[in-house]
């Protein structure tokens, strides 16, 4: 497998799933200040010509939650996700999902300061925190005990946030941020490290 990577972008995420798997795989490092992501080659494995992608044998996948999701099933040894028979697979997968089409966006708003009209497709920040510390309940992961792709994909918007210099405000959310920061392979925004 390759991951086409840059450490100062969010393919920080698709490396920290990879790294939870114990995958084999090696960095291709895209070079965003000379564009290497709009050449004719990178836009032929994501046509977007963002990071990240992952090249595995004749499979192209690119944006991190579709890579999270094609990890889990791809290394279900690593237990980063319930298994599709489980009841909670559906709440699993609404949650990946979630973390790009609410918790990214409202926080975007947050941090530029802009209000959240009702006519976005996604709520105020204040309300996507209360979803996911209800979503996080008693438990240090969002499946109580189970680390999932879910808190990859979740947590590093809010690991993304404190980048910023911005806490959430919610001692449960702080403490969600600080143990998902001390697990070995989470995300280093802007460091190559393995």
């Amino acid at each position: 497998m390759k991951l086409y990577y840059n450490p100062r972008s969010r393919a920080a995420i698709a490396k920290w799933a990879l790294d939870e798997c114990r995958a084999g795989y090696e960095l291709v490092h895209v070079d965003l200040q000379k564009r290497e992501h709009k050449t004719p080659e990178f836009l032929r494995i994501n046509p977007a010509g963002k990071l990240p992608a992952l090249v595995d044998g004749a499979a192209q996948v690119f944006e991190n939650a579709a890579i999270c999701l094609y990890l889990a099933e791809k290394f279900p040894q690593a237990g980063l996700a319930p298994l599709p028979s489980s009841a909670e697979r559906g709440r699993f997968l609404s949650l990946v999902v979630y973390s790009v089409a609410q918790v990214e966006p409202s926080m975007g708003d947050s941090l530029l300061k802009q209000e959240t009209p009702p006519s976005r497709g996604w709520n105020d920040f204040e309300t996507v925190k209360t979803v996911v510390e209800g979503e996080l309940g008693g438990g240090p992961w969002l499946f109580g005990e189970q680390f999932t792709m879910a808190d990859i994909m979740v947590g590093s918007m809010f690991m993304w946030q404190r980048l910023w210099g911005v806490k959430t405000g919610r001692p449960a959310l702080e403490a969600y941020v600080d143990r998902l920061q001390a697990r070995p392979y989470a995300m280093r925004m802007g460091q190559e490290h393995r």
